[in-house]
């Protein structure tokens, strides 16, 4: 079966491709390949899955221990899985309208409770990427290529790409795209004839897990296939004719049944208590440098942070990074797949999601050119402002994998010279991107008085424990770490999370809970060393705070510039601390 047979609906459906029989093995070596491929890169954190984080991530390495620990509370203590109290107290955090990963967080929700947060999402990136890549090299094994080396190729790539390596710094819901290859055959079948109901609901089902997986990749999804689609209709008129009316059907029962499951959940997320609109910067500040295509990525092993740095907005986010070798032999596959209609429509969507990710003009060497791009035109339409322009590339790399894929299998048709040039120029292209093992370091555990429960003496149920720092994005990347670490035991107020900046009347996106006096302040403080005078004004301010958090203590923790933030509770709270659990303590009354 080629895959122009496999998107022809007058090709037969039930059986997968035929496979060389000296190349079953890969069946069950593929897999174990992967497996140990995935431990390989996330091997530093495996060293002490608890006691480490991702150097180039950690403040997203501690959200997501804040993920797993809100589903351990929904397993173990039946807690709302869509809404928590016990960050951001009393508001909340809405957790549809952030990357809660329910459908991974939940199945592991016993690791998390027994073995830690920190070994549960090491589990998650490990088997996200290990089952993405297997997830495609299946699709592609048993539905589109009849090589099983073919098939291993494109579940090599698709799923340790440089940016699969890259998100496993910490984005669980990035690096677990298993859904999205059976998502991908599930729109293909929606051809077939008289089978609307059953392949609609079975799409449905995929739609609905990958929401709870992540909605970012799905929108992705949605919009490579809408391209693959009108791209396979143009260049094959009568084929797209032919299955017109099944495939719309089937699309219809997909759309409504899955609408109607994720109703509620959808509404809570765009319109609920915490929900926002927008990101918190603009659509050009995070997007796609045209250069990027042809260098290699810091976590490839002929890549070098220096000029990654200059080339990628983030060490998370080396979304391109293919490498002039792989860049040729893209080249090399569209020659040799120029016939399939189903290929061109293929590498049509890689190429137009390639150019959303460069985002509304156009970046070259780090510097905006002026030059406009077609997203400028769309930067702003609801959904897509909610996204990371450079992330789009994301697919493109996928697209990628499946053009080598399928170029591998036709190079079976060639000549003995030609397919031995073939494989040797691929193994050369792709030995550049291999991955590293990603940097890990360790971190700051939690103190006695988290760790142990201490703080259960000092806080009476139902109030919060304001611990300083305040757990935020960077300022607060300890606290909020062990928050996630200690399972959200006591409800603390803040965090690192997606909300509205200023409710009600600003609901722009933001990575922080809307300001209030006494966190400034002790931002402040925390930042500069610097203890600022503290007049009454300042206490009332205190006490309004801590009124409004609901506190029961404060409890200042190893930091820098401790002994100035030291000096600044005691002048706000009118009273010296007392030391518990290597903390200082301030009970509130």
């Amino acid at each position: 079966m080629s895959v122009d047979e496999a998107v022809d609906e007058r090709a037969p459906s039930a059986p997968g491709p035929a496979a060389r029989p000296d190349h079953r093995w890969l069946d069950r070596a593929a897999p174990v390949a992967y497996l140990l491929l995935s431990v390989f890169v996330l091997a530093r954190l495996w060293a002490d899955p608890n006691g480490r984080v991702l150097r180039h991530n950690i403040d997203d390495h501690g959200v997501f221990l804040f993920f797993v620990a809100h589903a351990e509370r929904v397993v173990f203590h039946l807690d709302n899985p869509f809404f928590t109290h016990q960050l951001n107290a009393p508001d909340g955090v809405n957790m549809m309208a952030n990357t809660s990963i329910l459908a991974l967080a939940l199945p592991v929700a016993p690791v998390t409770h027994w073995l830690g947060a920190g070994v549960a999402v090491a589990l998650l990136l490990t088997l996200g990427l290990f089952g993405t890549a297997w997830a495609w090299y299946h699709v592609l094994s048993r539905h589109l290529v009849r090589s099983r080396v073919a098939a291993a190729v494109g579940g090599l790539w698709c799923g340790f790409a440089p940016t699969m390596v890259s998100h496993a710094n910490g984005h669980v819901n990035f690096v677990a795209q298993f859904v999205v290859p059976f998502i991908v055959w599930r729109v293909l079948r929606l051809r077939e004839p008289g089978r609307a109901l059953r392949n609609g609901l079975a799409l449905a089902a995929l739609i609905v897990l990958q929401i709870f997986i992540n909605e970012e990749i799905l929108l992705f999804t949605a919009l490579a296939l809408g391209v693959f689609v009108i791209g396979y209709a143009l260049w094959d008129r009568a084929a797209a004719r032919a299955v017109a009316k099944p495939f719309l059907a089937g699309l219809g029962v997909a759309a409504a049944a899955s609408s109607a499951v994720l109703a509620y959940p959808l509404w809570l997320q765009f319109f609920g208590p915490g929900s926002y609109h927008g990101q918190p910067f603009p659509p050009d500040e995070y997007v796609t440098d045209l250069l990027s295509y042809g260098a290699f990525a810091r976590q490839s092993v002929a890549g070098t942070e220096g000029v990654a740095k200059q080339l990628s907005v983030s060490a998370t986010e080396d979304n391109s990074f293919f490498g002039v070798p792989v860049l040729i032999m893209l080249v090399v596959a569209m020659v040799l797949l120029w016939r399939s209609a189903a290929a061109k429509a293929t590498a049509l969507a890689g190429l137009v999601l390639a150019l959303m990710g460069l985002g509304p003009s156009l970046q070259v060497a780090g510097r905006d050119t002026g030059i406009p791009l077609p997203f400028a035109l769309i930067s702003h339409v609801p959904i897509i402002d909610l996204v990371s322009v450079t992330r789009f590339t994301m697919v493109s790399a996928t697209v990628a994998g499946l053009l080598l894929a399928l170029a591998a299998d036709r190079a079976g048709t060639l000549g003995r010279r030609r397919r031995v040039v073939f494989w040797v120029a691929l193994a050369v292209a792709l030995a550049p991107v291999a991955p590293k093992p990603l940097p890990a370091e360790p971190a700051a555990p939690p103190p006695a008085f988290l760790a142990e429960g201490l703080w259960r003496q000092y806080v009476p149920a139902g109030r919060s424990l304001v611990p300083v720092p305040l757990p935020e994005v960077t300022n607060g990347r300890d606290t909020m770490r062990w928050a996630g670490l200690t399972l959200l035991d006591v409800p603390v107020p803040r965090g690192y999370f997606m909300g509205p900046v200023a409710p009600p009347g600003d609901d722009t996106g933001s990575w922080a809970a809307p300001r209030r006096p006494t966190s400034d302040l002790l931002r402040r403080v925390l930042l500069t060393g610097q203890v600022p005078p503290v007049d009454d004004a300042d206490r009332r301010a205190a006490a309004a705070d801590l009124a409004f958090w609901n506190a029961g203590a404060v409890a200042l923790v190893e930091t820098p510039n401790r002994a100035a933030l030291e000096t600044t509770l005691t002048a706000l709270l009118g009273r010296a601390p007392e030391p518990v659990g290597g903390v200082l303590l301030w009970r509130v009354p």
